[in-house]
């Protein structure tokens, strides 16, 4: 997937950088049977209260129903479109069955129109966009969006230009190499697809000017240090001051940095081999 940078004719346009969308099948509009429409939260909870900061505002968009399970075994689809969605950073596919049911799916990269794609728990080729358990893929080999409970659908390695391997099978389970290092066992009944997850630059992208995340329903982050002592612990100081302090701190006072967020007591703790570099 090519960059795209263009002559600094502005100083947003300076530091920026495009996707040029090259692997995307022109002059396509998404399914309607496969759209729901999606309320902005704005970072807030059932509540109402602000759960996240720094959310709001945005493009409107509606929701593409991904099918994470494709539990349409033995039942080949073929893929009719690669599209753009405006709610995760890969791209995903629309494919289509034998009785033209369309459905999308997560679009590994190398994926293109026309090619087929097959779930099964059986042995079958392993070609990008084929499904199947992870007895079934041999160690080394790319895959995405993995379950990590059978048949619940794939809940993690799916955003973009990610990829983990199996590295061995041992007995019930697969060690599986996650794409931050993490080494860990995964039920081997679960399935995972095979490949890259596509819109690999999506990282390299340079959004140049604030507005752009604007767009994306990101708002303004401002400084602790740049705020009064009631507002952060940061907070105050005549001119440009260190915070202070021995640590930095959360707008409530707790460790800002290197804490440890997992619970120790965690159920699947003992499935973690190494943890995360």
């Amino acid at each position: 997937m090519p960059i795209r940078i263009y002559k600094p004719t502005t100083p947003g346009r300076r530091k920026s950088s495009v996707n040029t969308y090259v692997e995307l099948t022109k002059h396509v509009r998404p399914t309607k049977a496969l759209l729901v429409s999606k309320k902005q939260m704005a970072g807030r909870n059932a509540q109402g209260k602000i759960t996240v900061r720094h959310r709001g505002g945005g493009n409107k968009r509606h929701y593409r129903l991904v099918d994470f399970r494709q539990l349409r075994l033995n039942d080949p689809a073929t893929v009719r479109s690669i599209e753009y969605d405006p709610n995760r950073s890969a791209f995903i596919a629309l494919v289509e069955y034998a009785d033209h049911t369309p459905s999308y799916i997560l679009c590994p990269q190398g994926l293109t129109v026309g090619m087929t794609v097959t779930t099964s728990r059986d042995r079958l080729d392993i070609k990008t966009g084929n499904r199947t358990i992870l007895a079934n893929i041999p160690t080394g080999i790319p895959i995405h969006n993995i379950e990590l409970t059978p048949s619940k659908g794939g809940a993690i390695v799916r955003s973009a230009g990610n990829a983990a391997t199996t590295m061995a099978i041992e007995g019930d389970y697969a060690l599986v190499r996650m794409p931050s290092g993490e080494l860990r066992k995964i039920l081997k009944t679960c399935f995972a697809s095979i490949g890259q997850v596509s819109n690999i630059d999506h990282g390299n992208i340079r959004w140049g000017k604030a507005g752009r995340r604007r767009w994306k329903s990101w708002r303004p982050t401002v400084r602790g240090k740049a705020m009064n002592p009631v507002d952060h612990p940061h907070g105050g100081g005549e001119g440009n001051q260190p915070i202070g302090m021995k640590y930095p701190k959360t707008p409530w006072g707790k460790h800002a940095l290197g804490v440890k967020t997992r619970r120790k007591k965690k159920h699947s703790n003992s499935l973690i081999i190494k943890r995360r570099r």
